[in-house]
């Protein structure tokens, strides 16, 4: 299986990376500057709005983990439109990392996140983005998979391995937190892309927090 990582550079791509590597894939990275990668991998260098249908071409999955500067979070639903016309009529399948605030807070899915009062105002505007973009796949007749951070999300939180998951609505732990570190989110990533179990669907995760129990 061949899988591409948009914004491997970043917080959530480089843990994807890692994870890619130590299953035994060859994963390749894409971003707008190959000086901003830790370690040596396979590389298209380039920017996520000028990809081709040519570029994506050898790949089975595309991981979206582009991650716009603040003030620009309307990137993420124009970035999810170009790549969901670059996969149209494609078998390849697009795997976005999202955002918590979409997911739903009650048993009949009618709240999200960030339509609760306590959601972080500095994190609404890309919850708002997602969601669009996570709608516009719903629209679209790609292959997909939307997958939610939770609300605690710990980039220096360890590997576990174990975690529960949960269609849309928000995952708990035992301590009843919604918390997962980045490396078992991409965990969660690499696992989902083998094992597809929700294809064209949105889910999240929980993991432990072992640095809280301490």
């Amino acid at each position: 299986m061949k899988i591409a990582i948009i914004g491997a550079s970043g917080k959530a791509g480089k843990h994807m990376v890692h994870e890619a590597k130590m299953r035994g894939y060859e994963p390749t990275a894409i971003v707008k500057n190959k000086a901003t990668l830790k370690r040596e991998i396979p590389t298209i260098e380039a920017d996520l709005f000028h990809l081709t249908a040519e570029d994506l071409a050898p790949f089975d999955v595309i991981i979206n983990a582009f991650a716009p500067l603040n003030g620009e979070e309307h990137l993420h639903v124009e970035a999810g439109k170009h790549l969901i016309s670059l996969l149209t009529n494609t078998n390849k399948r697009l795997f976005v990392i999202g955002s918590s605030g979409i997911l739903f807070i009650d048993c009949h899915k009618t709240i999200r996140l960030l339509e609760h009062e306590d959601y972080p105002e500095h994190l609404f505007n890309n919850a708002k983005a997602q969601l669009q973009n996570l709608q516009d796949l719903q629209n679209s007749s790609i292959q997909w998979t939307f997958i939610s951070p939770p609300a605690l999300f710990d980039v220096e939180g360890p590997r576990t391995g174990h975690y529960t998951v949960r269609k849309e609505r928000v995952a708990y732990n035992s301590q009843l937190d919604s918390y997962s570190s980045y490396a078992d989110l991409a965990v969660a990533v690499i696992d989902e892309i083998e094992n597809k179990q929700f294809i064209n669907e949105s889910f999240t995760l929980a993991s432990e927090n072992f640095t809280s129990a301490s």
